[in-house]
């Protein structure tokens, strides 16, 4: 019963990461494009421009979350990208990862930025219906490096990934939620689970989360046979801002199995 109970509460908000894709154009959209390059390198090429609804979230950081990209586009060979998006106000970025995934925090060595203004704040971008917005040459991405973490002031949540049958499983993400249905777009998510199931869901200030793990960042139904799970059957997680929550452990079972 357990199972069940758990495999259908998956099958329920699976259709979460649908919302993490790219816009679909209307007559309320306008379009973004330009260059992406590397500081004192060459061009950002096959990468991925991301952008962050200012309404859905707080402004992204490099160093003390990982905020979920409301939507994302592909940057081509010669480091071009063109967006279409939901009118609105953006903050963006872009990354070129070594690692061959799409979505998912930035890894060491990753090509990676959020775009900033001159005084270091991420820089908003505003879409109006019909517009068409050239940003010319963006040269803002460097090489990631873990050292540039924040270490103090930070808030997270932490705990360990299981099986069923209690053996610790590696390479799954944490995704944070705000609503306890958890479906639409997920505010946070965390690096991959390491050897020993650990992982570590940093967020940007304190509150109630409702937690779901699962094997794949990318978007779209989960495929059988994929781990995935939910923290107690959606009980909500509350931390305070500027500590850590520990021990929150998550139990993983393969979907539609």
């Amino acid at each position: 019963m357990r199972g069940l109970l758990g495999s259908a509460y998956a099958l329920l908000i699976s259709v979460l990461f649908a919302m993490v894709s790219p816009a679909t154009g209307d007559d309320r959209s306008g379009i973004v494009m330009g260059v992406i390059g590397i500081k004192n390198g060459g061009p950002m090429m096959d990468g991925t421009v991301f952008f962050f609804d200012q309404n859905s979230g707080p402004p992204p950081s490099a160093t003390k979350y990982w905020r979920v990209p409301t939507h994302f586009f592909p940057i081509d060979s010669e480091a071009r990208f063109s967006a279409v998006l939901p009118e609105g106000t953006y903050y963006f970025g872009a990354i070129e990862r070594n690692t061959g995934e799409t979505l998912g925090p930035p890894q060491e060595g990753d090509f990676f930025f959020i775009s900033q203004d001159e005084k270091g704040r991420p820089r908003k971008l505003t879409v109006r219906k019909g517009s068409m917005t050239d940003l010319g040459m963006v040269v803002e991405a460097v090489p990631f490096k873990r050292a540039m973490l924040a270490r103090k002031g930070t808030t997270s949540i932490e705990g360990v990934i299981r099986d069923r049958q209690g053996k610790p499983v590696e390479g799954m993400a944490v995704i944070g939620f705000k609503s306890p249905t958890m479906m639409g777009l997920p505010v946070f998510v965390s690096e991959r689970s390491d050897k020993g199931g650990r992982y570590l869901l940093r967020v940007d200030r304190g509150g109630t989360y409702y937690l779901r793990a699962r094997s794949n960042y990318g978007p779209g139904f989960p495929a059988k046979g994929e781990l995935m799970g939910v923290y107690k059957d959606g009980k909500p997680v509350s931390v305070k801002t500027s500590t850590s929550r520990k021990g929150i452990n998550i139990e993983v079972f393969n979907f539609g199995m």
